[in-house]
């Protein structure tokens, strides 16, 4: 036998301990994936539309659309897995909440505002009733955490997302990453929200010049684009979202338990302002209002006509307040059959829109 050398035998024992002490081999943690190349998605609108805003800073493609759809019908967003953004947001209805005045959240814990509608968002800014996010990303991650929405965490939503089987390769495809976080879902979810967009009304038909308006609706047009209705003054259709991205006082109360945007912006000058919502589809959205406090679309014709209710910061555009317009029932149903007019079924039913 031969004898082997100290050094040597040393040599061997330092290598097997330095062996031993090393720690098992971790996996790579979870980062760029070398996804394929994203697809763009273009938006068609017809050419009296307003022109597609700047989206640069996240442009849509047919993978974020399609994960931010998913996401949009996903309940692992909410605290106990019962609630989406459909939830409160149904294309059926509009994208409005089911006829509730308010929605309600997990626990059925309820809220003090009715649902928005959802159509048109590309060309919108300033969001919720009262005006508190500025884009259309943050919009999307407010009421994840809202204790009478999802009433969930951000970190929770993600490690759920994370330990799906699904959504680390949808994220891959449309970001070119599967490690989710709030910011990617919040931008997947804008996405497919700005693909929803109604341009098929009977207005719409008519400014292209397929339809002629009825003597009726021709009425109710004249008295909402003039001062006989004095609707046009926010639901502007000139730009055919029939809103105006501002906030107005309509004359609801004297005086107010919810200060609309004035509780956002601290100026008393604000309070009683509400974000104007789109009239496009108003058939679908009842009830109405910040508070859903009209039933129907006839209830809030009366409030105008009978002229509101003065307050401090009622908008000047309001020239009839505590006086009314004094429309005839035949013009309050001419107006009202013009409204219908904006009526766009299409969008409630597209499979683009629905889970």
């Amino acid at each position: 036998m031969f004898r082997k050398s100290p050094i040597l035998l040393f040599s061997i024992c330092m290598t097997l301990f330095i062996a031993s002490c090393k720690k098992p081999v971790e996996p790579p943690p979870i980062s760029e994936c070398g996804g394929e190349a994203t697809t763009p998605y273009t938006v068609t609108r017809p050419a009296y539309f307003p022109s597609i805003p700047d989206m640069s800073d996240n442009p849509l493609t047919e993978e974020g659309i399609a994960l931010g759809k998913k996401l949009f019908y996903e309940k692992l967003l909410s605290k106990d897995n019962s609630m989406s953004c459909s939830s409160c947001h149904n294309p059926a209805f509009s994208f409005t909440d089911n006829g509730k005045k308010v929605s309600k959240g997990v626990n059925n814990i309820e809220g003090t505002r009715n649902s928005m509608s959802l159509l048109n968002l590309l060309w919108a800014k300033n969001f919720f009733w009262d005006g508190r996010e500025a884009t259309l990303e943050k919009q999307a991650h407010d009421p994840v955490t809202n204790p009478i929405e999802m009433h969930e965490t951000w970190p929770s939503v993600v490690e759920k997302l994370q330990n799906s089987s699904i959504y680390p390769d949808l994220f891959c495809k449309a970001f070119g990453t599967n490690t989710i976080d709030s910011n990617l879902v919040t931008k997947a979810i804008a996405q497919f929200e700005r693909t929803i967009i109604s341009t098929n009304t009977r207005y719409d038909k008519f400014i292209r010049h397929e339809i002629s308006l009825t003597e009726s609706e021709t009425n109710g047009f004249v008295i909402y684009s003039t001062e006989k209705g004095d609707c046009f003054h926010c639901h502007n259709q000139v730009d055919m979202t029939f809103a105006d991205n501002s906030f107005h006082n309509n004359g609801l109360d004297a005086t107010f338990a919810d200060k609309g945007l004035g509780a956002i912006s601290g100026n008393s000058y604000d309070d009683g302002k509400f974000k104007t919502p789109t009239l496009r589809n108003i058939v679908f959205t009842a009830p109405y209002m910040h508070d859903g406090r009209f039933a129907t679309l006839e209830d809030v014709i009366e409030h105008y006509n009978q002229g509101g209710t003065p307050s401090a910061t009622v908008d000047p555009m309001m020239k009839h307040v505590g006086t009314g317009l004094n429309l005839t029932e035949q013009d309050k149903t001419d107006l009202l059959n013009f409204l219908k007019c904006l009526t766009d079924s299409s969008v409630t039913t597209n499979p683009a829109f629905l889970e």
